[in-house]
């Protein structure tokens, strides 16, 4: 779940133009409502991967979780349960994905979801049941439908549910297509035996359900019939009548709005090395659909910008299609060769600064799309929004975590976009609805991908123009660790927005009730225990908060140590380690649960699969293990015991010395066999290719951790970057201990991980500043920088080691009247480290000479947060361009 992004340029004034068209027909209150007057509460957390909710007419949550348990909050008891656990198969991105309650549930009480079905079927499957009274009879399932699908390779899975007010049914399925092995372009791999990695067979294709929003209507019976109106005749003979929008990559989130029908949905973007008008053609996008229609991919992305066509075989572009006109001419493509015409995304965005939204910010993205609200929907409800709101969308992102209210005019076409509750620090929104009673429900995935989070709940907010609910917020200064586990709780951050309320504060943790701000309590009982927080004001108005405290194992401790710089390295360099790990149940720490891995990743930004991973492996083997894991290999061999076959580990061990063992267990996959083990049989892999199946045994050998493991401390040569061969990769030491649980508690592991990049920096890639960003264009001669520098502007970097840095190389050129870059530590008035004069320049080419200054660091050690200060206070003019620093070792 991301989309790496670049920059912005040039065309943008004509595309808002087409885009974006002007309208007064609307207007807008005076001033936006007191963001005070918003009140919120948790009201459960601690889930493993929550993807989507259903508000129940009596304000009880069904929750999904990806892993395959539907959780139950129940308003009344305040508690979280869990009511069923699906077999669903969750590797890649696939899961329990969707739930949605029937519009007419309060008399036919039929719940749908949607998940990647358990066992050695490669299906997805939509399907209802029967919820009644917190249980969930699974006797009452009726397979609505199922989508073939690929588990091969990752992503892409999607998985949403939502009716309009016709009670038609709504499902965004994911493109399902290898989203890895791209070389820098879109998803459109031809060659024979690539049909995986090509997004022509899927979202292209008119008679495939992947990397589509589809439409159906359910009947009594448990069957669908097709409502008039989708993208293609109801007879199938053009494509699948099913389909109502089509050319989506991973539609993630969706939404209808009550009174227009118009779709909207948030499009989860690519990495590619495309040029773009706005940096590199990754971009997220939010969409709206006013009719069924073809919304572009793998072709096109925002405003219809075209792909190159690449050829993966010869390794050469040639040109894009006419979105007026798009063909899909792939042999993966089992439908229409001539689709409709392509249609613009709504709202698009990159990793750099847009110009169009400057207020979606930078980063990493995941568009989404949620509810649009009419203040006439809910006469009624006491916590209904303002009628500012009316007609507004809302959207969010769910890795830069903001919320925005997009105002439309009565067209629907985009006016303005707004922070939308910007003092709600949500971690990771992954779904937004709107209650009856006029409540916002929010569902916040937590901090870690692939994984349980404490700081992942339900969060309601209600807006009120009385008195105002207080907001209960808790602190607890240890969440997990051995029993007896003392702790202490506060409720010094709740608080009330109605001057003169005086707050009562009452803590729940079982059967217990205790008064106090702050309190300390030892929980001497090991298990999972709920702690419930209740904020009252003096008028009996309630804010709660929950969230849960694990006991019964104290986590290890692990951490690296280096005389070396831990940011950068440098060509023919060298770094030392050492491995320190700690645990307080475990004596002797275990040699079989601790690995140290390093490795060399050639696209060392995307970090995220390398630490979400608990196992233990070599980084390099992570795209191996989710290309096993997606595999029936797994019915019969676990990591760690014995099953019907062996343990993957015990495999290892026994082929670690053979020489020819890599051969000889890649011919067995693919084969088939027994009798080495047991009598029972291994089953033949025919269609996994040689190439696979000699990645997959490496990895299975790799797991002999006594022979893959390196030692606690040592020394490791930075060798494996090709010298002057691009700036994207990274070396990566992780270091982690798993310890040995106890009687009470499942184990725990932890882990820490040493980053080191290329030591070129572009200043364009800056996590904070306030300069401008020209992009790489024809006219820059393919060059991104950063301009409009004047005297006080700045750019900081996040975490920068100066450990034996002696210098920093800039790369620069005349622009203006010339100044000073000075360089600080952890703020734009730090200790300054160093600084260079720059002169005076006119630029007569945007071509122009580049020159290099070098920038003298003091002696200076550890991580820091580093500052580039532009200064020349004699004038407000520009001062000059500056390209990229590059940092330089002493020597």
């Amino acid at each position: 779940m991301k989309a790496y992004q670049l920059w912005a340029v040039g065309l943008l004034t004509l595309n808002a133009l087409l885009f974006i068209p002007e309208s007064k027909d609307y207007h807008l209150p005076a001033s936006t409502p007191d963001s005070t007057r918003f009140t919120y509460t948790t009201l459960a957390s601690g889930f493993d991967e929550p993807m989507q909710m259903a508000i129940l007419p009596d304000f009880n949550v069904i929750v999904a979780e990806r892993k395959g348990a539907l959780k139950l909050y129940n308003v009344k008891e305040k508690k979280l349960s869990t009511m069923a656990h699906l077999n669903v198969f969750s590797g890649i991105e696939d899961g329990l994905l969707g739930v949605a309650i029937d519009p007419n549930f309060e008399a036919n009480h039929w719940i749908y979801l949607y998940y990647g079905l358990g066992g050695d079927k490669n299906v997805s499957e939509l399907a209802r049941f029967v919820y009644q009274n917190g249980v969930l009879d699974m006797s009452s399932k009726k397979v609505l439908l199922e989508v073939p699908t690929q588990r091969t390779y990752c992503c892409h899975s999607a998985g949403y549910l939502t009716f309009d007010t016709k009670g038609l049914l709504y499902l965004s399925i994911g493109d399902n297509t290898n989203a890895e092995e791209i070389e820098g372009h879109n998803p459109t791999d031809e060659r024979p035996g690539r049909t995986l990695s090509d997004g022509q067979a899927t979202s292209a294709n008119t008679n495939d359900l992947r990397g589509k929003i589809i439409r159906i209507k359910p009947e009594a019976d448990g069957s669908y019939s097709i409502p008039d109106g989708n993208l293609f005749a109801k007879d199938g003979s053009e494509g699948r009548p099913e389909i109502y929008v089509m050319g989506c990559r991973n539609p993630f989130r969706v939404s209808v709005d009550p009174k227009t029908g118009f779709v909207y949905w948030g499009d989860v973007g690519p990495d590619t090395e495309v040029p773009a008008s706005e940096g590199k053609l990754s971009y997220d996008e939010i969409n709206q659909a006013r009719k069924p229609g073809f919304f572009g991919y793998p072709y096109f992305l925002g405003a219809n910008e075209a792909f190159p066509k690449y050829d993966f075989a010869t390794k050469k572009e040639g040109p894009g299609q006419d979105p007026a006109a798009p063909v899909n001419l792939s042999p993966n493509n089992t439908g229409l060769k001539k689709l409709p015409p392509a249609q613009p995304a709504y709202i698009w965005y990159g990793k750099g600064p847009s110009k169009r939204w400057p207020e979606v910010g930078t980063g990493g993205a995941s568009a989404m799309a949620g509810p649009v609200y009419y203040s006439d929907l809910y006469p009624n409800a006491p916590y209904k929004l303002p009628d500012y709101y009316n007609g507004k969308l809302l959207i969010y992102d769910w890795i830069r975590k903001w919320m925005m209210a997009v105002t439309m005019d009565q067209q629907g076409n985009f006016v303005s976009m707004e922070r939308f509750l910007p003092q709600l620090q949500v971690v990771a929104p992954m779904d937004m609805q709107i209650a009856k009673d006029g409540a916002i429900y929010i569902l916040a995935y937590g901090t870690n991908w692939f994984a349980k989070n404490t700081d992942s709940g339900i969060i309601r907010v209600e807006y009120s123009e009385g008195n105002r609910r207080p907001m209960a917020v808790a602190t607890i200064s240890k969440t997990v660790g051995a029993a007896p586990l003392k702790v202490s709780l506060s409720a010094a951050q709740s608080s009330d927005f109605d001057p003169g309320d005086q707050l009562r504060y009452e803590w729940s943790i079982g059967k217990e009730k205790i008064r106090g701000k702050e309190i300390s309590y030892s929980f001497t009982k090991p298990g999972v225990h709920d702690v419930l927080l209740t904020v009252t004001d003096s008028h009996g108005a309630e804010g709660t908060t929950t969230t849960q405290v694990r006991v019964g194992n104290e986590p290890p401790q692990v951490a690296i140590k280096s005389r070396s710089n831990q940011s950068f390295y440098w060509d023919n360099g060298s770094f030392d380690y050492q491995v320190i790990i700690s645990d307080k149940e475990d004596k002797p720490i275990s040699k079989e649960r601790t690995s140290v891995h390093f490795d060399y990743l050639p696209f060392g930004k995307d970090l995220a699969s390398v630490l979400s991973t608990g196992k233990g492996e070599d980084v390099k083997y992570l795209q191996t293990r989710k290309l096993y894991e997606t595999l029936n290999c797994k019915a019969c061999h676990t990591l760690e015991t014995k099953s019907i076959g062996p343990a993957l580990k015990e495999v290892a061990k026994k082929y670690a010395t053979q020489k020819n063992a890599q051969t000889l267990l890649a011919d067995k996959i693919i084969a088939g066999g027994s009798g080495t083990w047991g009598s029972y049989p291994m089953p033949p892999h025919p269609d996994l290719s040689r190439e696979q199946s000699l990645e997959i045994t490496e990895y299975i050998l790799s797991l002999n951790t006594e022979h893959r493991t390196l030692p606690l401390t040592g020394s490791l040569s930075l060798n494996k970057h090709v010298v002057g061969k691009g700036k994207e990769g990274a070396y990566v030491l992780m270091a982690r201990y798993k310890d040995g649980g106890t009687k009470m508690m499942e184990p725990l592991d932890a882990s820490m991980h040493v980053v080191l990049r290329n030591p070129q920096v572009e200043m364009e890639d800056y996590s904070e500043g306030n300069v401008s960003v020209a992009i790489a264009t024809a006219n820059t001669g393919y060059v991104s920088y950063i301009t409009n520098i004047r005297n006080g502007k700045y750019t900081a970097f996040d975490d920068i080691d100066l450990t034996g840095i002696q210098a920093v190389k800039v790369r620069w050129r005349e622009h203006g009247a010339g100044g000073t870059i000075s360089v600080h530590l952890n703020s734009v008035d730090g200790p300054e480290v160093g600084s260079v004069s720059l002169p005076a320049g006119q630029l007569k080419d945007p071509k122009g000479e580049w020159h290099e200054s070098d920038i003298i660091f003091k002696p200076t050690s550890s991580k820091q947060k580093l500052y580039f200060v532009f200064k020349n206070p004699g004038s407000n003019q520009p001062l000059f361009d500056v390209d990229r620093v590059t940092f330089v070792p002493a020597r």
